[in-house]
């Protein structure tokens, strides 16, 4: 199926009375470094702190609206797809076990129980991946997944929609891509309400499971746990369903971590809002694309969360990037 924007309109919809309609930030001082336009849309501030709020959302509204009232919902995720199945499950009073990896983020495990749902934790992500497939095998049991199901791409997708029918004539979209159901879904809205916007998707060059998918022209799959402070972007493999949308991308860029503490600490700065290493990434690749452009470039970055734990926050501002002005 060819998900359109119609669908990504459903799933606006569907999501409107669980979410928040979130803002689009920008810098004026970032704009007069980098000579062009900036615009964020703040998914650091949707509930659960992050754009996945919307794709869990929409499908289990979807899986209702279909007559399908599962008795328990599982999930497989790094963090914020877990808080985002949580909180999903909540709202329709739905049971929820999610499996996590053990070294997934504290403070994304303690939110995604405190809202309810039973987490249980694995030595590694593979291991968390093979525990969901078993127990989905379950009577009356739906399981969600990070990224590979078409309604949770139609919901992550309603972000770009909300900030495509705000602001008028932006040149390009860049979106992290863990799984690639944020890129995915961007793309989908960006064709339908702006056709001449260019799409990018931007991943950790530690973690790049993407740019090597996309060089090879089939999916490959990460050997091992990638060394990443993106911890949203350490999925080992995109999906079946995200893979042909993100070979329709106008570019991809691979990112290293000294770029990621680099824009954390000056997009924090900047905007004055708290968001992690992942959704930080996408602004160095704004900036070497926009080093090839000629003439002034109106861009959207997808801000897509701020669920950042304090081992991360004291790597993140052991040494001081605020001395040198992004140029």
């Amino acid at each position: 199926m060819n998900l359109s924007l119609k669908d990504i309109e459903a799933a606006k919809e569907r999501i409107d009375p669980y979410i928040n309609k979130t803002p689009i930030l920008s810098s004026s001082l970032l704009n007069e470094w980098l000579g062009h336009e900036i615009y964020f849309k703040a998914e650091n501030v949707q509930k659960i702190g992050a754009f996945k709020a919307r794709g869990g959302v929409n499908t289990l509204s979807w899986l209702l609206e279909q007559g399908h009232r599962p008795k328990h919902i599982v999930a497989n995720s790094s963090g914020n797809h877990a808080q985002a199945v949580a909180y999903a499950a909540k709202q329709f009073g739905i049971p929820a076990t999610i499996f996590m990896a053990s070294y997934a983020s504290k403070i994304k495990v303690q939110a995604t129980k405190a809202y309810g749902a039973n987490v249980v934790l694995n030595k590694t992500r593979d291991l968390a991946d093979a525990r969901v497939a078993e127990a989905a095998q379950e009577g009356g049991t739906f399981w969600i997944p990070p990224f590979n199901h078409e309604q949770v791409i139609c919901g992550q997708g309603t972000a770009a929609y909300e900030a495509l029918t705000e602001l008028e004539n932006i040149d390009a979209i860049f979106t992290p891509c863990g799984g690639g159901g944020l890129t995915s879904g961007t793309l989908v809205s960006a064709r339908g309400l702006s056709p001449k916007t260019k799409v990018f998707g931007v991943e950790p060059l530690n973690a790049n499971d993407a740019a090597q998918s996309l060089r090879q022209g089939s999916i490959q799959r990460l050997a091992s746990t990638p060394d990443t402070l993106a911890d949203g972007a350490m999925t080992m493999a995109v999906g079946e369903l995200t893979f042909p949308y993100l070979q329709q991308l106008d570019g991809f860029y691979e990112i290293e971590e000294e770029y990621l503490i680099y824009w954390t600490q000056w997009l924090t700065h900047l905007l004055k809002c708290r968001l992690e290493p992942t959704c930080a990434m996408p602004m160095e690749a704004i900036r070497r694309w926009l080093k090839t452009q000629k003439t002034k470039k109106r861009v959207l970055m997808i801000i897509s969360g701020g669920n950042i734990d304090q081992p991360t926050t004291q790597k993140i501002w052991s040494t001081d990037c605020l001395h040198k002005p992004p140029m």
